[in-house]
């Protein structure tokens, strides 16, 4: 029967489909979280989104490298099978078979190098994270200053870097990471000038860190006015770590600010008044806020 002719060949492949199955098996062995002993909940540090993230693209990583070998030897190793079988060789049949693993050799490359951009950026992102919760970790005082840090509050469709409570005020904290292009004789430019609509860099413009800080804002605004019942002053703070930012166009309402005496400007700037009441109410639908995404996290199935 000519079809078996197809169809045993396939036996050659199991090794192959077993190898497979390892790997997957394996893929969720890096994971970087960590739960508490007390409760069992997520331990939660500054950044954790992006390290979620950061573990799920090193988990990409690990499946495009271990199973691309095993694909795209699948088939010359069917091929093989093909000629012990078969009698004659067909050599046109040979050529697609070259022509397959050709397309998925640059398949795989391809998604290895998006992999390991991906990796590069979130990597930055994260560091510039951590820099920036280790200086709002300064403002963390005795119960008799009552400040407080939140990290990754989650609203309804995205996520907030952090939410700082102060004794005058919420502010919104939004971070982003961009590298330092170089200029003609190989230094660094990281000059950022702030319109009202738009970021420019040296070389690119931006809209959406802008556009995305203001939402946050506002929806921590209304949601605040909601859980709270009062009117709750909220500012708006994007951090770009490392950039020398002029501020000559910036709009009002908003703080851009490269990290540096993070701190001291959260501490000195009044928002408006509320009282320790209030206070105490923001700080508490703030933690059920944050409890609200770790339980999303334990319903989510790591990939």
């Amino acid at each position: 029967m000519p079809w078996l002719e197809y169809l045993i060949p396939l036996i050659f492949l199991a090794p192959l489909g077993a190898t497979a199955a390892i790997v997957l098996a394996l893929r969720n062995l890096h994971d970087a979280r960590i739960r508490s002993p007390i409760d069992a909940h997520p331990l939660r540090e500054p950044g954790q989104a992006l390290r979620d993230r950061l573990d799920h693209a090193f988990t990409g990583l690990f499946l495009n490298g271990a199973l691309g070998p095993i694909v795209i030897l699948a088939p010359l190793t069917y091929g093989m099978g093909r000629m012990i079988v078969t009698d004659a060789s067909i050599w046109l049949e040979w050529a697609v078979y070259g022509l397959i693993c050709s397309a998925l050799v640059l398949l795989f490359c391809l998604l290895l190098i998006r992999d390991f951009q991906r990796i590069r950026r979130l990597k930055l992102g994260l560091a510039c994270e951590l820099a920036v919760g280790q200086e709002l970790e300064r403002l963390i005082r005795p119960e008799d200053h009552p400040y407080f840090v939140f990290h990754d509050i989650p609203s309804d469709t995205f996520t907030i870097d952090h939410v700082a409570l102060t004794p005058h005020g919420v502010f919104v904290i939004e971070t982003r990471a961009r590298t330092f292009p170089l200029d003609a004789s190989g230094q660094p430019q990281c000059d950022v000038a702030v319109e009202s609509q738009r970021l420019r860099f040296p070389g690119w413009s931006e809209r959406q860190p802008l556009r995305k800080t203001r939402q946050a804002a506002e929806w921590m605004r209304h949601w605040l006015a909601r859980e709270c019942n009062a009117d709750i002053p909220v500012r708006g703070v994007l951090v770009l770590p490392g950039w020398r930012i002029d501020l000559e166009k910036a709009p009002p309402g908003l703080d851009v600010v490269n990290g540096e005496n993070l701190t001291r400007r959260l501490i000195d700037t009044p928002l408006g008044p509320l009282d320790p009441a209030t206070h105490d109410r923001v700080a508490q639908a703030l933690r059920r806020r944050g409890a609200l995404l770790d339980d999303r996290r334990r319903e989510t199935p790591s990939i």
